[in-house]
């Protein structure tokens, strides 16, 4: 399966561990690892993956989520709450769905799932990369599972929430087209901040608000390779067009 893990700076080695058990039971081949805060080959980490230590092993490390978000078409990240504006929460079967149709359509593009941080989970920043955000069905007394629980639970999900291989109707009209890699979509809003920056519509001490919105609408949309080109062919236009005004 092209599904890649990623857990964003994991702190506890039982858990990575735990999760690179997890890993090797549903047939998930790469974990990747953002700044970790743990020693993920220590022996701890080792003890709780058990059959899964080449997982282990073989993880990749990251400086940021977009970097290691870099090469993904599709991208679902698990939240406990939302504190602005971003893309609507779903179950994780939902989610899971719209994972495996990148699995059915490209399988050598892969797709991600994204867990944050044990103690306070994923910025609002982060969560806005994503294309998914899964709310699992928790206590609202006590919504905060376990780091390796929760992974059980959306693997669990993504093996068998679909068996039939069926794409859902409505899956099919969120996204008509294939999402573009997360690389050229961050390119792009760099491009596009630069010239709002340059032309006065963005401020610098607002900049980084006003483009969480952007960033939210294009998410939403999830645009695709030809799109994401329309866009900064736009972006360029417009620089060279206001470059031609300056005296």
């Amino acid at each position: 399966m092209s599904v890649v893990v990623v857990l964003v700076e994991p702190a506890g080695p039982l858990n990575v561990g735990s999760v690179a058990r997890l890993c090797a039971n549903f047939a998930i081949a790469q974990l990747r690892l953002v700044a970790p805060r743990c020693d993920h080959l220590g022996p701890e980490a080792r003890l709780m993956a058990v059959h899964g230590e080449h997982i282990l092993e073989g993880a990749q490390l990251f400086p940021d989520l977009a970097a290691a978000l870099a090469d993904c078409r599709r991208v679902v990240a698990t939240s406990g709450r939302l504190e602005t504006e971003s893309l609507p929460l779903s179950g994780p079967e939902p989610a899971m769905r719209w994972l495996a149709e990148l699995e059915a359509e490209t399988p050598q593009q892969p797709a991600a799932l994204v867990f944050g941080r044990e103690d306070r989970g994923l910025s609002n920043a982060e969560l806005l990369q994503a294309g998914r955000l899964v709310r699992l069905g928790s206590s609202d007394a006590y919504p905060s599972l376990n780091l390796s629980h929760a992974v059980a639970i959306c693997l669990h999900a993504l093996r068998n929430g679909d068996p039939a291989g069926t794409v859902s109707a409505a899956a099919t009209a969120v996204s008509p087209a294939e999402p573009c890699p997360r690389s050229a979509l961050e390119a792009a809003l760099a491009d596009a901040e630069d010239l709002l920056l340059q032309v006065g519509f963005l401020y610098p001490h607002t900049a980084e608000a006003r483009m969480a919105k952007v960033r939210a609408l294009l998410q939403r949309a999830q645009v695709s390779d030809t799109e994401v080109a329309l866009l900064r062919g736009m972006v360029r236009q417009l620089r060279w067009a206001a470059d031609r005004e300056t005296p």
